[in-house]
């Protein structure tokens, strides 16, 4: 995703707060591989654009800390040191529009939802939304939140408002969106109140959207042949809601000169008697003597037996 501006690492790092070459010198004084491979794929990443070579160094990182002389040598910085390079690695796939295997890339190396990093679950959550697939992250995130120790973090708050904004609220997910707000310890008072009224205002939108797919659903349980007539109906109906929207925008006279005139058209190609139109053929009679009191004709045609 080099040259799309649709999605860029510059929102992500912001999130993400990719670790610049300094950063990891505060951890320790001596890096280990690990950490010397994140300031590597970091810089490779911010500095000089090269994405493949940096997703590449951050995956050989991940390798690295495979082994368990790493894992000892890394010990109290080795989650900080894996969320870092997932970072990087996301952000990587991101510029080089491979954002689809960003979820599937990042389980790999935590192999179960509930032991994402808090930001990590963050970025593909706001990566995958801003993509329109939010659904992408709906059974990731609903297993985090379960999760009882992730319910302990400082973030947890946040992702749960996160997730309903981004996944529930798009998907029409509103029952479940309820049930997560209810049971939310996280939220304060007023969080949930703001929560509560996001989730009315899609149910207001979702019912105004349901008359239509009401009877759009009706059609299509009605059989095959009601589907083959569903694009002409629709668009039939478009069509009147358009024409009864002209016509009573027009003024009072038009109107009411449109509406003879329609009159006298059924009348004249009607095959059948006007006398089985009593009402319409009235009309049309008094129509025909108003006009004939007012633009008298300037000679008759003489009447023949």
């Amino acid at each position: 995703m080099k040259n799309d501006p649709s999605i860029s690492a510059a929102p992500l790092r912001g999130l993400g707060g990719v670790l610049r070459s300094s950063e990891p010198a505060r951890t320790v004084l001596t890096p280990p591989p690990a950490v010397a491979l994140l300031e590597e794929a970091a810089d490779l990443l911010v500095v000089h654009l090269d994405f493949p070579a940096a997703l590449e160094t951050c995956e050989r990182a991940w390798r690295g800390l495979a082994s368990g002389a790493q894992a000892e040598e890394l010990a109290g910085t080795s989650l900080e040191v894996k969320c870092s390079l997932c970072v990087v690695g996301l952000q990587a796939l991101a510029e080089m529009n491979r954002w689809r295997e960003v979820l599937s890339w990042v389980l790999q190396y935590y192999q179960v939802p509930e032991k994402l990093p808090p930001k990590v679950l963050e970025l593909c959550i706001l990566l995958y939304s801003k993509m329109q697939e939010p659904g992408a992250m709906l059974d990731v995130v609903s297993a985090w939140l379960k999760d009882l120790d992730n319910q302990g973090l400082p973030e947890y708050g946040a992702l749960v408002d996160l997730h309903l904004q981004r996944v529930l609220l798009p998907l029409g997910r509103l029952s479940e969106a309820e049930e997560l707000v209810a049971a939310c310890a996280a939220f304060g008072e007023e969080q949930r109140l703001v929560a509560l009224q996001a989730i009315c205002i899609a149910k207001q939108q979702q019912a105004q959207e349901l008359p239509g797919s009401e009877e759009v659903q009706k059609l299509t349980q009605a059989g095959p042949f009601s589907q083959k007539l569903l694009p002409l109906l629709i668009l039939l109906r478009r069509l009147w809601e358009s024409a009864v929207s002209h016509f009573f925008s027009l003024p009072f006279k038009k109107s009411l000169l449109a509406a003879l005139i329609l009159c006298l058209l059924v009348v004249r190609f009607d095959p059948v008697s006007p006398s089985s139109l009593p009402f319409i053929y009235k009309l049309a009679q008094i129509f025909h003597r108003i006009r004939e009191a007012m633009f008298p004709p300037l000679y008759r045609l003489p009447v023949r037996d």
